[in-house]
C-alpha cells in the first residue's frame, strides 16, 4: 500500500479549495493517478513510458480553451 507522502497533488488544482484535481505517484517503473477527493478508491497505474502518451491523448481530446 502506498503511504500518503508518496502522492503529489496536481499544481493545476481547480475549484475554490483546490480539491478538484488528481494526485500522482511516481514510482520507479510505474506512475499511478487517483482522484484527490476519493484517495481510497481505485487508481490508474501505467508503465512510466506510457504516462506521457496518456496525458498527451487527454490534452488532444480536451484542448485548453
Amino acid at each position: 500500500m502506498l503511504t500518503p507522502d508518496t502522492w503529489q497533488k496536481s499544481s493545476f488544482s481547480g475549484g475554490g479549495q483546490g480539491d478538484a484535481c488528481v494526485e500522482v505517484c511516481n514510482r520507479r517503473t510505474h506512475i499511478s493517478i487517483r482522484d484527490s477527493k476519493s484517495p481510497t478508491r481505485a487508481t490508474l497505474t501505467f508503465p512510466a513510458r506510457a504516462f506521457t502518451p496518456f496525458i498527451e491523448a487527454l490534452k488532444a481530446r480536451h484542448p485548453a480553451g
